[in-house]
């Protein structure tokens, strides 16, 4: 045969028209199931399932057992069910066969078809084996007993996710044991409920992990020299506590043990089935050597280890000590200006109003006629010179002439004939202030006695305009009252109330009568301090007035 030959022909061998067909059987797994309980039986293959029972004469499944999307349905499980289950599948390779043994108990509790292994004091998880079940989404309710009793187990509880996994924390010997799990389903308007089992054995074996140092790392702890301090390390040291890990402290190169006034304690933690290992260095009192040493925490255990370091430094209170300045700097200046615009209030008020008349507009008018009116005590027989002069001469001259404010003087400014009480409420309301001026001397007698009582003892003659703009100031708070006390204490005990009130709320200027033979220019000097507190105690003069400064 030729060389070419000899290809053609293995190639045929070759082609897909002479493949030979094979059958594939797998062995077959059993499946332990209690009488009453529903039961999906599913095949590894997907497409095109045929199910037979072995050991019937024609194959053919028993009766409360159907096919149902390639599934094997048990509805439910009768004892007449044990045996062999077959599935098959026919595919290019050939046909395919897997076969499942089921095992019929009449116990409530289904024996375990597995065993599974969880470690002490490490907290596992048993399977439900259900997930056909789970997936008809049809689940009431999920339950686990452990040797066909509820589970009852002391420290944590077990507990239970949506795909029927049960949790033990901290698994312990007393956990062994065949757990199995329930779940309750309706189907078809009936209810069922499935069951598997699977057994639980404990492994002594300790596990060992690596360490994982939570603290310190790299910290920085500010200290007093002389202080009580207290540092804690911790670290993650595995699922259960066990005496090969170590815990120890260094202050540099020195051993705590052999440091002076340094008490080590450890103990373990237990959170979420993991164990932390916890270890608190005791300094009892912070030395001047313990400063700005590398203080370090060594974990070690057959694995491996881990370190954590902690610095203590001293307290820096620069920054403190010039806070507390500053804000005593800052209260002292407060304080300071506070006493100072107390001090210059008034400088302060008429320099603002002498500034103001320079930018500000024509106010709007306020319907009076003066900015004050001057009340004084009259009388036919007697009248203080004092008292006459500080009212008709020198209030105009220094007020209206120097200032440029509008006074109405009784006695200069009213007209002869006029009905008096009238025209002294109308005058009153016209005015923004009214100036009363009171006097502490007294008058002697024709006959050379000194009269005793006082000037406002004539309440006919204490001027009516007094008892008018003191009642519209206590009630409107308008005409505003300035009271000017001449030389001298003043009696106020006879006075009206209204006029005591005023005296007792706001007080009252004082004139200092000048000596005898003294300059008119040294009189008006002398009362230097009456002058600017009177004027702050007087309206602002509209822009527009001509004034001259003193």
């Amino acid at each position: 045969m030729t060389a070419a030959g000899s290809v053609f022909l293995l190639a045929a061998l070759l082609s897909p028209a002479f493949t030979v067909a094979h059958n594939h059987s797998v062995a077959a797994d059993t499946y332990h199931v209690s009488v009453g309980h529903l039961f999906l039986l599913k095949c590894l293959f997907l497409d095109n399932v045929t199910w037979s029972r072995e050991g019937s004469h024609n194959l053919s499944l028993p009766n409360g057992v159907e096919v149902r999307d390639g599934l094997l349905w048990f509805l439910p499980v009768q004892m007449s069910h044990r045996g062999s289950y077959t599935c098959e599948t026919r595919g290019k390779t050939g046909l395919s066969r897997m076969t499942f043994e089921v095992s019929v108990s009449s116990e409530e509790c289904p024996d375990p078809s597995e065993t599974t292994f969880i470690t002490r004091d490490v907290s596992g998880s048993l399977p439900c084996k259900q997930a056909e079940i789970f997936k008809l989404k049809n689940t009431q309710k999920i339950r686990w007993m452990k040797d066909c009793h509820p589970v009852e187990r002391p420290g944590k509880p077990i507990s239970v996710d949506k795909s029927g996994n049960m949790r033990l924390p901290a698994a312990s010997e007393r956990d062994a044991g065949k757990y199995t799990c329930f779940v309750d389903i309706r189907l078809d308007g009936r209810n069922y409920t499935a069951a598997r089992s699977i057994q639980l054995a404990i492994n002594n074996d300790t596990v060992f992990v690596e360490p994982e140092l939570v603290s310190p790392k790299q910290e920085v702890v500010v200290v007093e020299e002389g202080m009580r301090v207290e540092l804690q390390c911790s670290a993650y040291i595995g699922v259960s506590e066990n005496k090969e890990t170590e815990m120890f402290w260094y202050v540099g190169k020195t051993a705590s043990d052999d440091c002076e006034g340094l008490q080590v304690s450890w103990k373990y933690i237990h959170k979420q089935g993991r164990v932390f290992g916890q270890s608190t260095l005791t300094i009892s009192k912070v030395l001047r050597q313990y400063l700005n040493v590398p203080i370090s925490c060594h974990v070690v255990n057959p694995v491996g280890s881990k370190v954590g370091v902690v610095l203590l430094q001293e307290a820096d209170h620069s920054a403190l000590y010039t806070r507390v300045a500053l804000c005593l700097a800052a209260s002292l200046a407060v304080l300071a200006l506070a006493a100072a615009f107390l001090f210059f209030k008034v400088d302060l008020v008429l320099a603002y109003r002498k500034l103001l008349r320079h930018f500000s507009k024509q106010q709007a008018p306020d319907g009076k006629l003066y900015d004050a009116y001057v009340s004084y005590l009259r009388s036919d027989t007697w009248c203080s010179s004092e008292t006459a002069s500080l009212a008709l001469q020198v209030l105009p001259e220094v007020l209206e002439k120097q200032h440029g404010y509008s006074l109405y003087i009784r006695g200069r400014d009213d007209c002869p004939g006029e009905a008096v009480h009238d025209a002294i409420a109308v005058t009153v309301r016209q005015c923004r202030r009214l100036i009363i001026i009171l006097s502490s001397e007294m008058q002697s007698s024709p006959d050379g006695k000194t009269d005793k009582e006082p000037l406002h003892a004539n309440q006919n003659q204490l001027c009516y305009e007094q008892t008018v703009g003191l009642y519209d100031a206590l009630t409107k708070n308008d005409p505003r009252v300035i009271l000017v006390e001449i030389d001298g204490l003043v009696d106020y005990s006879c006075m009206p109330e209204s006029l005591r009130y005023i005296k007792r709320k706001q007080g009252a200027l004082k004139w200092k009568k000048p000596s005898l033979g003294t300059h008119k220019l040294t009189k008006l000097r002398s009362n230097r301090n009456f002058w600017k507190n009177l004027r702050y105690h007087m309206p602002s003069v509209p822009a527009g007035r001509l004034q001259t400064i003193v």
